[in-house]
Protein backbone atom coordinates (compact mmCIF):
# COMPACT_ATOMS: atom_id res chain seq x y z
CA UNK A 1 0.00 0.00 0.00
CA UNK A 2 1.53 3.54 -1.03
CA UNK A 3 -0.63 5.26 1.97
CA UNK A 4 1.16 2.65 4.33
CA UNK A 5 3.35 4.58 6.81
CA UNK A 6 3.91 1.99 9.79
CA UNK A 7 2.36 -0.28 11.85
CA UNK A 8 1.91 1.99 14.80
CA UNK A 9 3.30 -0.16 18.00
CA UNK A 10 5.53 1.88 18.30
CA UNK A 11 4.62 6.02 17.31
CA UNK A 12 7.30 9.09 17.02
CA UNK A 13 5.94 12.02 18.63
CA UNK A 14 6.51 15.19 20.92
CA UNK A 15 7.92 15.30 24.30
CA UNK A 16 5.30 17.31 26.26
CA UNK A 17 6.39 19.73 28.91
CA UNK A 18 8.59 18.36 31.73
CA UNK A 19 9.86 15.65 29.09
CA UNK A 20 9.83 11.86 29.60
CA UNK A 21 12.14 9.18 30.86
CA UNK A 22 12.60 5.85 29.13
CA UNK A 23 10.35 3.14 30.78
CA UNK A 24 7.25 6.30 31.68
CA UNK A 25 4.17 5.85 31.27
CA UNK A 26 2.98 9.18 28.97
CA UNK A 27 -0.11 10.56 28.19
CA UNK A 28 -0.33 13.11 25.05
CA UNK A 29 -3.96 13.95 24.07
CA UNK A 30 -5.70 10.88 23.95
CA UNK A 31 -2.39 8.99 23.38
CA UNK A 32 -1.07 6.83 25.96
CA UNK A 33 2.34 4.71 25.21
CA UNK A 34 5.36 3.94 27.44
CA UNK A 35 8.58 6.16 26.70
CA UNK A 36 11.61 3.98 24.97
CA UNK A 37 13.75 6.99 25.32
CA UNK A 38 14.34 10.27 27.17
CA UNK A 39 13.07 13.33 26.11
CA UNK A 40 13.14 16.76 27.12
CA UNK A 41 9.93 18.98 26.74
CA UNK A 42 9.92 19.55 22.19
CA UNK A 43 12.24 16.49 21.51
CA UNK A 44 11.03 13.75 19.63
CA UNK A 45 9.80 10.59 21.67
CA UNK A 46 9.14 7.10 21.08
CA UNK A 47 6.53 5.80 22.40
CA UNK A 48 5.36 1.96 23.30
CA UNK A 49 1.51 1.42 22.39
CA UNK A 50 1.01 -2.24 22.58
CA UNK A 51 2.57 -4.56 24.92
CA UNK A 52 3.36 -5.59 28.27
CA UNK A 53 4.73 -3.68 30.87
CA UNK A 54 5.54 -3.31 34.25
CA UNK A 55 3.88 -0.12 35.73
CA UNK A 56 3.74 1.83 38.67
CA UNK A 57 0.18 1.09 40.87
CA UNK A 58 -1.28 3.40 43.48
CA UNK A 59 -0.79 1.36 46.36
CA UNK A 60 -4.76 1.07 47.32
CA UNK A 61 -5.81 -0.47 43.98
CA UNK A 62 -6.96 -3.77 44.16
CA UNK A 63 -6.77 -5.38 40.64
CA UNK A 64 -7.76 -9.07 39.63
CA UNK A 65 -5.42 -10.36 36.87
CA UNK A 66 -7.58 -9.89 33.20
CA UNK A 67 -9.16 -6.68 35.16
CA UNK A 68 -9.22 -3.76 32.91
CA UNK A 69 -7.17 -0.74 34.34
CA UNK A 70 -6.93 2.97 34.11
CA UNK A 71 -4.22 5.37 34.21
CA UNK A 72 -4.44 8.28 37.10
CA UNK A 73 -2.48 11.13 34.83
CA UNK A 74 -2.20 12.92 38.13
CA UNK A 75 0.07 10.84 40.20
CA UNK A 76 0.83 8.61 37.06
CA UNK A 77 -0.46 5.03 37.95
CA UNK A 78 -2.70 2.48 37.58
CA UNK A 79 -5.71 2.46 38.90
CA UNK A 80 -9.45 0.43 38.70
CA UNK A 81 -11.64 2.34 36.01
CA UNK A 82 -13.19 5.57 37.51
CA UNK A 83 -14.78 8.92 36.28
CA UNK A 84 -11.79 11.52 35.24
CA UNK A 85 -9.17 7.94 34.70
CA UNK A 86 -7.84 6.82 31.52
CA UNK A 87 -8.71 3.41 30.31
CA UNK A 88 -5.30 1.69 29.02
CA UNK A 89 -5.46 -2.21 29.47
CA UNK A 90 -5.61 -5.11 30.92
CA UNK A 91 -4.11 -6.20 34.38
CA UNK A 92 -2.11 -9.67 33.29
CA UNK A 93 -1.44 -10.01 37.27
CA UNK A 94 -3.45 -9.08 40.46
CA UNK A 95 -2.29 -6.47 42.45
CA UNK A 96 -3.16 -6.80 46.03
CA UNK A 97 -3.71 -3.72 47.95
CA UNK A 98 0.26 -2.54 49.42
CA UNK A 99 1.57 -3.88 46.13
CA UNK A 100 3.09 -0.91 44.03
CA UNK A 101 3.16 -2.28 40.67
CA UNK A 102 1.29 -4.72 38.13
CA UNK A 103 2.05 -6.32 34.86
CA UNK A 104 -0.46 -4.39 32.46
CA UNK A 105 -1.25 -5.05 28.64
CA UNK A 106 -1.98 -1.43 26.25
CA UNK A 107 -4.25 -1.61 24.37
CA UNK A 108 -3.11 0.41 21.94
CA UNK A 109 -5.95 2.55 21.16
CA UNK A 110 -6.80 6.30 21.57
CA UNK A 111 -8.66 7.20 25.21
CA UNK A 112 -10.02 9.43 26.94
CA UNK A 113 -11.34 10.11 30.30
CA UNK A 114 -14.16 7.83 31.37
Amino acid sequence: MKNYIQSGNMVTITAPTGGVTSGQGVLIGNLFGIAANTATEGESVELATTGVYDLPKAANAVLAAGARVSWNAATSQIVAPATGMIPIGVALTSAANGTTSVHVRLDGTSTAAA
